[in-house]
Formats: C-alpha cells, sequence, structure tokens
C-alpha cells in the first residue's frame, strides 16, 4: 500500500536511529522466521506422532518441551522488537524535531511570516508523533514480510513444490492490490493532514486575534468557519477509515482464498495418497504464516499514513534553502542612515516606509 517507496531514504538520512532500527527489525526477523517453520515441524510431529503413530505423552515429552520453548522465544522476539520500535521512535522524534526547529530558525523571520504558526506547530508537535505508528507497527511488519515468506517458501519447496508454486503465484498479488489501493489511499491521507494543519493554523490565528474580532463584531463568522473546517476533516477521516476496512477486507479475502487454494490441493493428495500427513501438516501450517506478514503490512499502512503524510512536510521544511549572509568582518563602528526606504514582502499587498534615522 505504498504511494512511491515503502521507506523514504530521506527518512534515513535525517533521523540516522532508523538504520540501526531497520538493522535490528530485520534481524529479529530472521530469527522469528526459523522459529516459525520449527514451531509448524514441532507441532506436525506431535500431532502425528499421537493420532498416527499412537505414541504416549512421555514419549512426545521432548517435542513438547521444545514448542514451549519456541513459543516462548517468539514471545520474546516479538517483545525485543516492540522495545526497540519505541526507542527508535523516542529517538527518530526528537532528532526530527530538533532539526525541523533548527531549520525554521535558521530559515528567519522573512520564510517564518509566510507560514501559519498553527501549522507549524502542528508539523512539530502532532506530526512528528504521528510517526509513533509508523516505527511501532508499519516498520516492524515490512521487515517481517522481507524475511518471513522467504523462509517459509525455503521450507515448503523443499517439502512440496507444487504448494510452493501456488504461493509463488498468488502471494505477488498481495503487495500488487496494495501497491493499487495506496495510490487511491495517499491522496486521501494528504487532504486529511493539509485539513488538520488548516485547522490548527486557522485556530491558533482566531484565538491570536480574538479581541479585534470581537471589537469588529466578526467572532461569530470565525466560529462557523472552525466549525465548517472542523466537519470537512472528520468527514475527511470517516472517508479514509472506510477506505482502510475495505482494503483490510480485499486483503484478508485474497490471503484466505490463496491459502484456501493450497489447502483443497494438499487435502486431495492425501486423499489419494500422494502426499504424507507430516508433509501436508507442516505446509497448511506455514502457509497462512507466508501471506501474514504482507496482510498486516497492509493493515498497519493505514496507521501510519498520517505520519508519512506528516513526513513529507517535514521534510519540505528541512530542504528549505537557507540565504546565507555576509562573511566580511563586522567593523568597530558604524553609521547608517536610512532615508524613504520602502520595505516589500512577498505576499503582502502595502509596504512599509521607514523613516530617517
Amino acid at each position: 500500500m505504498f504511494h512511491v517507496k515503502p521507506i523514504d531514504p530521506r527518512l534515513l538520512r535525517y533521523a540516522r536511529a532508523t538504520r540501526l532500527f531497520l538493522a535490528a527489525v530485520v534481524g529479529l526477523g530472521l530469527v522469528g522466521a526459523v522459529l516459525v517453520v520449527a514451531q509448524a515441524m514441532l507441532v506436525a510431529e506431535i500431532v502425528v506422532g499421537s493420532f498416527q503413530e499412537g505414541r504416549s505423552v512421555s514419549a512426545l515429552a521432548t517435542p513438547l518441551l521444545l514448542l514451549a520453548g519456541v513459543a516462548v522465544a517468539r514471545g520474546l522476539v516479538s517483545w525485543l522488537t516492540e522495545l526497540a520500535a519505541h526507542r527508535a521512535s523516542a529517538a527518530v522524534k526528537s532528532e526530527l524535531r530538533g532539526r525541523l526547529l533548527v531549520r525554521a530558525a535558521a530559515l528567519g523571520p522573512g520564510w517564518l511570516g509566510g507560514q501559519r504558526a498553527g501549522s507549524l506547530i502542528a508539523l512539530a508537535t502532532r506530526g512528528v508523533d504521528a510517526l509513533d505508528d509508523y516505527f511501532a507497527r508499519y516498520l516492524p511488519q515490512l521487515g517481517l514480510a522481507v524475511v518471513v515468506p522467504v523462509a517459509v517458501l525455503a521450507r515448503i519447496v523443499t517439502e512440496d513444490w507444487v504448494s510452493a508454486a501456488i504461493i509463488v503465484v498468488t502471494l505477488p498479488l498481495i503487495p500488487l492490490f496494495m501497491i493499487l489501493i495506496g495510490w487511491y489511499t495517499q491522496a486521501r491521507m494528504d487532504r486529511q493532514w493539509k485539513l488538520l494543519s488548516r485547522l490548527s493554523g486557522h485556530f491558533l490565528d482566531v484565538v491570536a486575534g480574538l479581541p479585534t474580532l470581537k471589537i469588529f463584531d466578526r467572532a461569530k463568522a470565525q466560529a462557523e468557519s472552525i466549525r465548517a473546517i472542523t466537519s470537512a476533516y472528520r468527514q475527511a477521516t470517516m472517508r479514509t477509515l472506510r477506505i482502510a476496512f475495505l482494503s483490510s477486507f480485499a486483503l484478508e479475502l485474497l490471503a484466505t482464498l490463496s491459502v484456501a487454494l493450497v489447502a483443497v490441493t494438499i487435502g486431495m493428495r492425501l486423499v489419494h495418497g500422494d502426499l504424507d500427513l507430516s508433509t501436508g501438516l507442516v505446509i497448511l501450517i506455514l502457509a497462512p504464516e507466508a501471506y501474514l506478514p504482507l496482510r498486516q503490512v497492509g493493515a498497519q499502512y493505514h496507521a501510519a499514513a498520517e505520519g508519512l503524510a506528516a513526513a513529507e512536510e517535514i521534510f519540505d521544511v528541512l530542504e528549505q534553502p537557507v540565504r546565507g549572509g555576509g562573511t566580511g568582518a563586522v567593523p568597530d563602528s558604524v553609521r547608517l542612515e536610512l532615508d524613504a526606504v520602502t520595505v516589500r514582502h512577498a505576499g503582502r499587498a502595502s509596504p512599509r516606509s521607514t523613516r530617517r534615522r
């Protein structure tokens, strides 16, 4: 569900903590993939040993203990991923917020005068905070989506090439649908963030100019304006949620049908004796794991979309060129006279005249 890139390279450039976090996510994803394959094999061994071979619980003590250890290890990997996500998110937010404030100060009053103060405040506060979901949910799932399907397919192809071929054909359909839905979703999320920025900036301007508005009896008109912007933001949010639910349903349906196709072929071959029970169980357990990370990426994209839209505006500010000053030495004593000087600012209708001084 990507508009242009799954990871904006500017995020790696402006927030160094992102690089360490991505490396940690890939490493933990590899460990998690190995644990998924081990869990499937242990479950298949326990089921076949119990129901087909008639082994007792004491005879299955070793695989049962190993299965419990694998479950604990998967929980530990999940906890470590979440811990790394929250720490990386805090570091990246702090770094981006600091860079944003430094660049805004370096751009000077001339640039700040053409910006809405409320929009900049919303960008530096809620906009940066919206990256929490991007790091805590989206990026970990993206790492798993890269590692887990490859590991699962590598294990399935050694057991049954037919099932592996079905997964290879159907698996790319999920990212394809994610991209198609993402093209439509991104425009909605950009509009939603712009409406929020407009609402924040307009509300702050109204509060700052409230005494003047009361004097000229324009306060009620501004209240109607804020109400209209709020209503537009609410409607945009509901439309985005509707798209999120529909896209999640589409991805879940596609993944379910793909797994069902694998299950039907395995069942037919089990009935005809072309496949043993142990191999069939391993494939049936691993097949949903191949689709799950990609489904989760699609589901978590909507949670991270607001942060991505805000990050675009942050990068636009960080990439604004700073005008350089003079390089000459400042004299010890200087006298400057201005007479009939007119100052014109971009975006202002009337110039400002300066008295002689």
